[in-house]
């Protein structure tokens, strides 16, 4: 069994190198060995490594950029998933790829479903829609990840920003009016392992029985950006972070305070009743998450 991995280097790819290798042989790629937006180099990667899964963690995800480069996003969002289910159908392999809740507007007023019309508002959203619906269209066994704000003790992230600013400025005000799930790299990568596991064992022979199919994938729970960054300052406080921020000097904002050139959805929440109940998972609060990556991240 091989595994294909790319984005490496990002969040969840470094991750995945983790909790991937007790299952198979794994070839990790970053941008320097696999840019998906020359697809010539990434159809010759396929073909030379020839995986009997290729999980795609690479992406386009800057999103205020995005609505000045949506070529760009285009090609690595949206026209290398394509290209993957492809090859990965010529292979006979599984195509395991992340998505997002931008893919939604955020007004509906409870958790999306998988089931629920995506209607993304700004350009990286599209494109993550663009590339759900080619590597669905390429025929390709697949499973597709919704996922949201996500952070881990690896790269940069909305926790580490925190940290920092809280450790440099008496206040900080936080858009209070969006609402998700902030969702470590960590239980995305051992909720991919699980069920990938349960392919391997499912799938030899190779057989169409499995579930194959589009997912949601966060952890428990619901909180604003605002109630977010008061979690982490308190969280850190409480494990020894030296910080001139309490949680009460997070000020609350509307969004319209703080304009950026991408427009976000209200509501991020994804719900995951068909991903715990097809696999048979419990999925943990999102301040699991946080409080084993700030004790990655902080000295004891």
């Amino acid at each position: 069994m091989k595994i294909l991995l790319t984005g490496k280097n990002g969040q969840v790819g470094f991750e995945l190198q983790r909790a991937l290798a007790p299952l198979a042989e794994i070839v990790a790629v970053g941008h320097a060995e696999c840019d998906l937006a020359q697809p010539d180099a990434l159809r010759r990667l396929i073909r030379e490594v020839a995986p009997q899964i290729i999980v795609n963690a690479a992406a386009y995800t800057a999103v205020d950029k995005a609505e000045s480069e949506p070529a760009l996003a285009q090609a690595i969002n949206a026209d290398a998933p394509g290209l993957l289910g492809e090859e990965a159908k010529r292979l006979g392999a599984l195509v395991v790829h992340y998505s997002t809740d931008y893919v939604f507007d955020g007004r509906k007023a409870g958790a999306y479903t998988e089931d629920d019309a995506p209607n993304p508002l700004n350009v990286y959203g599209r494109s993550k829609l663009a590339g759900e619906r080619a590597l669905i269209a390429s025929g390709a066994r697949h499973l597709i990840f919704r996922t949201s704000w996500v952070f881990g003790a690896h790269g940069g992230n909305f926790v580490k920003t925190i940290l920092r600013l809280a450790a440099e400025r008496d206040t900080l005000r936080v858009v209070a009016d969006q609402f998700g799930a902030p969702t470590s790299a960590a239980l995305i990568a051992d909720v991919t392992a699980q069920i990938l596991g349960q392919y391997v064992r499912a799938c030899r022979p190779a057989s169409a029985d499995f579930a194959f199919g589009l997912y949601h994938l966060v952890a428990a729970g619901r909180t604003s950006w605002h109630e977010y960054a008061q979690e982490i300052v308190r969280a850190a406080l409480a494990a020894g972070r030296p910080l001139r921020l309490r949680p009460e000097d997070v000020q609350a904002i509307a969004t319209a305070d703080y304009p950026l050139p991408a427009k976000r959805p209200a509501n991020s929440c994804l719900d995951t009743s068909k991903l715990r109940k097809t696999f048979g998972l419990v999925l943990p609060d999102w301040r699991q998450g946080l409080h084993h990556v700030l004790a990655q991240i902080i000295p004891a």
